[in-house]
């Protein structure tokens, strides 16, 4: 109940995934829950009763099916996670103690580092403790890799609303695809515990059209 709205492919398919586990589990509490409730209020006693070849065949089979039905569409979704789709645009991000930066190696290594902005200099318009001062900014609806590195310990990077969470290892570069449906602005922040300031290092992504990501391009490389 209540999640974000998806931004992405993958948190769509996260979301689905989500609601089937969650239905599943809705039956299997009524089902318990009449059938304790009946034995509560029910004096039926049956004193040759010795055993139940019947029943013990039900209630070892229905939750294998059960689980069948969970672990099906949850390996379908590791592997769409994990699979790349030929990215138009290659992003590397490096975790540091406390803050991002962010790397566009495909365009003469455009490189900036991303802070939280202090309480004192927010504007009516920033959101405390999750806005920073230079977003990570994509075109939606095309294919981004993320390559993730840390130079200290271990954070992770983590979007919600895009259903994006890899960790930042030192000395490891993880990688990790998705693309944006949408315009807007997506907030996340590190999800590892990484010392004193883990709470404030959020991560902004910005995502906008293909016309206006390549004037946001062409500003930085003459910047």
């Amino acid at each position: 109940m209540f999640l974000q709205d998806s931004g992405s492919p993958l948190m769509e398919q996260l979301s689905f995934f989500h609601d089937h586990a969650l239905l599943i589990l809705v039956i299997i509490t009524v089902l318990v829950g009449q059938l304790l409730f009946s034995l509560f209020f029910n004096k039926y006693t049956h004193r040759f009763l010795l055993e139940g070849q019947t029943i013990e065949m039900i209630w070892t089979i229905l939750p294998a099916v059960t689980l069948i039905f969970i672990a099906l569409p949850s390996l379908r979704l590791i592997y769409i996670l994990d699979e790349i789709n030929n990215p138009i645009l290659s992003i590397k991000s490096i975790g540091h103690q406390w803050y991002w930066s962010y790397e566009y190696s495909d365009f003469k290594n455009i490189e900036f580092d991303s802070y939280m902005i202090p309480i004192n200099e927010l504007k009516s318009f920033n959101f405390r403790l999750l806005d920073v001062d230079n977003r990570m900014v994509i075109p939606f609806e095309s294919q981004i890799r993320l390559l993730v590195t840390s130079t200290d310990v271990i954070h992770s990077w983590t979007i919600p609303a895009l259903g994006v969470k890899i960790d930042a290892t030192p000395g490891r570069l993880n990688q990790v695809s998705f693309s944006t449906n949408r315009s807007g602005l997506f907030f996340g922040q590190c999800s590892e515990i990484c010392g004193a300031n883990h709470s404030f290092m959020p991560i902004v992504i910005e995502s906008i059209s293909s016309k206006y990501f390549i004037n946001w391009i062409s500003k930085m490389i003459e910047i």
